[in-house]
């Protein structure tokens, strides 16, 4: 691989890198006041629906940017502009027709696969589904032109419009149905939230519908140009569906196990264990709206390098190029390494104070959160390996085995969900165990196959080792600096606030508790990343070359540079 293409690679990657990550914060941060507003319980209906909804996407329009992106690249790279945009076209019908069937059956089939009021909220997520595939093809048709920069800032458009209109949809239906009736005031929230869900998919389609008409004439030159012949509609039709079938597969078997777990967990509290439906939906909206949603967080970077490297290890692959692909994935899969290893870490360790940053509202339920975010930290090392090694087989044609490995996952945790719901009272940390053992499954199961087909090296010291010998570090003096900051603010405080007050609160205001946290999480993070980046360079585990394929990574290496650490 060239230098130049190397940079052009990293630069796609940090592109969708940063915008994932802003977009997980914006989720993250407009998911406080959204809980606030609707509640645990309404976060549980809102959770239930969603899942649904995403599956019915899943299998509708999610996988086609990833699909579009393999298949138009290698006719891009043939030079087959015609016979690009031909198909291009007729994913447009296809995802018309897939995503408008699939809009059908999710309301007019709400009640059938929801229950309660989760199936109310779910009719509001129909339309979203529709929309979604129009935005998925224009972003796979973009994306397999190299140009990750429109669908960054499409995923930000959609997060910001997606975080007003909830927070202020929920807010306003709240008020209209009115107090004194906390499930149907939570199910209106819910309902809000679900109406910004479809806002931020519009607003992005609007703008990819805007990049694409910018670009147009520069399309139509180059189709007028081309000499190839142009396949059929019947040929184009016959490709993507041979194409995004095994994609759909995987994807949706993938995520499955969020609505396999969502449903057990409700039907066998409920049914078998006898315990109150709405106390059941609260329980389950800890577990997914607050401590499964911050762990998330830090996997946008691994799903952002995995859209970026489906064109590249499609073209490689196509042209013969295994040695260039196969060095694509090493260096790649090293950077995931060390950015989800002191991510898994800074979670487990600072998992109060984050908790109580994000979600300070209900407070007696934030001990119960950050004991489950706790629980999930080591998953985000796999889901991040797992996402990337998916892509990665999508890639280079071995479509087929991730939905294997994604089905047999899938039924070893469903069994252990059973078994632990059944014989003990794990409750929503059985939900943390089988998200963990799934994620693990899904990391071993795909290297094991990629290790056949594709020859990447890794130096096990660097690679794991290390980072992860940093991150221990790292995540130890995080902890000690957090609690002596907090501390210090503490006393600060209480020195400076009147007694009457500290009186009457019965010790400090919680606002002011807030901003203590705040100030020494910040601090304790900060601290961090020095003390990661300086024990990982300093025993040898990264270089600067290896800081600047970190997204701003330039940047990064400036700033270590100054402080004597690189």
């Amino acid at each position: 691989m060239s230098s130049d293409t190397k940079r052009s690679l990293y630069k796609q990657v940090g592109f969708l890198a940063i915008a994932g990550v802003i977009s997980r914060v914006i989720g993250l941060l407009y998911r406080s006041p959204l809980t606030a507003i609707i509640g645990d319980l309404g976060n549980g209906y809102y959770t239930a629906a969603y899942y649904f909804y995403n599956i019915a996407l899943l299998i509708s329009a999610y996988s086609i940017p990833s699909a579009m992106s393999k298949i138009i690249s290698g006719k891009l790279a043939a030079k087959e502009y015609r016979s690009a945009h031909r198909i291009f076209k007729c994913s447009l019908i296809y995802v018309a027709v897939v995503g408008g069937l699939a809009a059908l059956l999710l309301f007019f089939g709400a009640d059938v696969l929801a229950t309660g009021r989760s199936a109310v909220v779910l009719r509001f997520f129909a339309p979203t589904v529709f929309f979604f595939g129009f935005l998925g093809v224009l972003r796979g048709y973009v994306q397999a032109h190299r140009n990750m920069i429109p669908t960054s800032v499409s995923q930000i458009l959609e997060q910001i419009l997606n975080a007003v209109v909830s927070v202020g949809g929920a807010y306003a239906l709240v008020k209209l149905a009115g107090p004194g009736d906390a499930p149907k005031s939570a199910m209106y929230g819910a309902i809000g939230s679900a109406l910004g869900t479809g806002s931020g998919v519009v607003i992005a389609l609007l703008f990819m519908l805007f990049v694409y008409h910018v670009n147009r004439k520069g399309i139509h030159k180059r189709l007028e140009r081309d000499r190839h012949e142009e396949i059929s509609s019947t040929e184009a039709f016959k490709l993507i569906f041979v194409v995004v079938t095994p994609f759909i597969l995987s994807t949706a078997i993938y995520n499955l196990s969020t609505t396999v777990n969502s449903t057990l967990f409700s039907k066998m509290l409920t049914i078998v264990k006898g315990i109150d439906a709405d106390a059941v939906t609260e329980v389950f909206g800890v577990f997914s709206g607050r401590a499964l949603v911050i762990s998330n967080l830090p996997i946008a970077l691994s799903s952002a390098a995995a859209m970026a490297m489906i064109p590249e290890v499609s073209t490689f692959f196509a042209q013969g190029k295994r040695e260039e692909a196969a060095d694509t994935v090493s260096r790649v899969m090293r950077i995931i390494l060390m950015i989800s290893i002191p991510a898994a870490v800074g979670l487990f360790s600072l998992a109060k104070p984050v908790m109580m940053i994000l979600f300070p509202s209900p407070s007696e339920t934030i001990p119960r959160a950050s004991m489950l975010l706790m629980a999930l930290s080591i998953s985000v090392i796999f889901y991040s390996v797992s996402t990337l090694s998916n892509a990665i087989l999508q890639g280079i044609g071995q479509t087929v085995a991730p939905v294997i490995n994604a089905a047999i996952a899938l039924v070893v945790q469903t069994a252990l969900l059973v078994i632990l719901l059944l014989y003990t009272n794990l409750n929503d940390v059985a939900l943390c165990i089988v998200t963990v053992t799934y994620s693990f499954l899904m990391c071993i199961l795909n290297n094991m196959v990629m290790r056949k087909h594709i020859r990447a090296t890794y130096d096990f010291r660097k690679t794991y080792i290390l980072p992860c010998i940093s991150a221990i570090v790292m995540g130890i003096v995080a902890f000690c600096v957090h609690m002596i900051f907090d501390e210090l603010f503490i006393m600060l405080l209480s020195n400076v606030v009147k007694p009457e007050v500290i009186e009457e609160f019965g010790g400090l205001p919680r606002k002011m508790l807030y901003f203590s946290n705040l100030a020494a999480t910040i601090i304790a993070v900060l601290v961090a990343m020095f003390v990661y980046f300086a024990v990982l360079i300093k025993s040898g585990g990264a270089s600067e070359d290896d800081i600047k394929r970190f997204p701003k990574g330039a940047k990064i290496a400036q700033i270590l540079k100054k402080i004597r650490i690189l």
